[in-house]
């Protein structure tokens, strides 16, 4: 009857350690013992509303026993009144027999109504643990999280640094430094590709130009 235990149990106990001990992701776990722990409880609660209205159905079969025992007594003083003591009699036989009824319904009523009792009493008990267990859980989420985003972080972290990553920054500097050596390997080419030619071309374009400013200067332009 009380087989609700075995999963409240199992998330309080050892058992969630084991899990949270595995490869299984602990927010994941946590959220699926809340959601059994959740359908105990549904389970429970509709068990307690049977058990009460079988306590209220049967405190009614006692309640009319008892008034058609009741009812019998005062139609037999009637019948007595009248001088009709047969009819009497067959009044206080039935009387007896609702009498009987109502006593042995008493009884199925008062262990109908302990047994709600007790049912409502764990049902208590199972929303306060699954209260707690909440209250536990939501930690535990919170924890689980931060510790899964510092692992992350520390990961991305741990690469940074790294030889690999210092390797492809080395590997970047000798490229750059090949590609300026060989921008200067074809600056050097193509000044010693210049002709004579050029080079005397330069030199006479240099001559006339003094040439010129000395003329401007001694006012012969």
């Amino acid at each position: 009857m009380f087989q609700f235990f075995k999963r409240v149990k199992t998330v309080v106990g050892s058992e969630l350690n084991a899990m949270l001990d595995k490869a299984e992701d602990p927010v994941k776990m946590l959220d699926q013992f809340m959601r059994d722990m959740e359908a105990d409880i549904r389970e429970v609660e509709s068990a307690v509303a049977k058990q009460i209205a079988n306590e209220k159905l049967l405190q009614k079969k006692v309640e009319d026993a008892n008034n058609m025992a009741s009812k019998r007594e005062e139609q037999a003083m009637k019948a007595i009144e009248a001088g009709n003591e047969d009819l009497a009699r067959r009044a206080l036989e039935d009387k007896k027999i609702h009498a009987e009824q109502a006593a042995s319904l008493q009884e199925s009523y008062t262990r109908a109504k302990n047994d709600a009792s007790v049912l409502r009493q764990k049902l208590d008990e199972m929303k306060t643990e699954y209260n707690q267990m909440k209250l536990k859980k939501d930690s535990l989420k919170a924890r689980a999280e931060s510790a899964q985003t510092r692992t992350k972080m520390n990961r991305t972290m741990s690469g940074i640094g790294s030889d690999e990553s210092r390797g492809g920054f080395d590997r970047m500097e000798e490229k750059v430094l090949q590609f300026e050596a060989e921008a200067e390997t074809s600056e050097d080419m193509r000044s010693s590709n210049r002709s004579l030619d050029d080079e005397f071309k330069e030199l006479d374009n240099g001559v006339d130009d003094e040439l010129a400013a000395l003329k401007k200067k001694m006012g012969k332009a």
